[in-house]
């Protein structure tokens, strides 16, 4: 991420997903048959092109608000940072401000909330990571996971590594403050971001052209992970009601 400095010892990865060429789609992973789990990479079907731990969490819970197959399964979480990725009945991809939920609300297919957001608008930082005192630690370092949208209309997640130890102490929680993220972000140009939850959960996986998966793994499993799939294939929800049979 730089020459010199703290943040000469991180790199960060950097994936970028047109929305019209596949389909997301949240999941946990099945510990046993119909019971839900904890997600890894690890848990990443054959079909998924790619895969990430998708918001915060409480506990074993998904934090906010989360919309899967246009259900609404968890109201949505309050918070001046909070930002919301949506996926809308059309297809089109979003991410929202709280006071713009209302009026997005009904039409989402897919959903779910994380804080803090990073950019607003149309590129700004939020007044919150502007200046001391105003509720977010701004000098913290760690490993973070963002997710942001480009002018274009593609969704670009980055997800940060430490290098100074070798590939041993990729995992360690150590690298940019938030406010560093968000000018990364922007430099790569995002016109909106929000982190996920990074530290010891940031993970993601991709699928390479040869059918192989890298993988970028981390300590703490999670209630939720993203998997972006090539459109036109069933989803791996579908499939796993089909495979498994169900409890109630």
């Amino acid at each position: 991420m730089a020459e010199r400095g703290p943040l000469a010892t991180v790199r960060v990865v950097a994936l970028k997903v047109d929305p019209r060429q596949v389909r997301f789609e949240l999941v946990t992973a099945l510990r046993d048959e119909g019971t839900r789990g904890a997600w890894t990479v690890d848990s990443l079907p054959p079909s998924a092109l790619a895969g990430v731990n998708a918001g915060q969490f409480t506990g074993p819970m998904p934090w906010g608000w989360v919309v899967r197959g246009g259900h609404e399964e968890q109201p949505a979480g309050a918070g001046a940072l909070a930002m919301a990725f949506v996926v809308d009945d059309s297809g089109g991809v979003a991410l929202l401000e709280p006071h713009e939920l209302p009026t997005r609300r009904q039409r989402a297919a897919l959903a779910f909330q994380s804080y803090p957001a990073l950019l607003v608008g149309s590129g700004k930082r939020p007044r919150e990571l502007e200046g001391a005192g105003r509720g977010v630690n701004l000098e913290h370092r760690d490993s973070r996971l963002a997710l942001g949208l480009l002018e274009d209309g593609s969704v670009l997640v980055a997800l940060t590594r430490f290098t100074g130890l070798g590939p041993a102490g990729e995992q360690l929680p150590w690298g940019p403050t938030i406010v560093e993220m968000a000018a990364w972000m922007r430099s790569l140009g995002c016109r909106r971001a929000m982190l996920l939850d990074g530290g010891m959960s940031g993970q993601m996986a991709v699928r390479n052209a040869d059918g192989s998966l890298t993988r970028w793994t981390n300590w703490r499993p999670v209630p939720l992970g993203l998997l972006m799939s090539p459109r036109g294939l069933p989803a791996v929800s579908d499939v796993a009601s089909h495979s498994r049979p169900r409890r109630w």
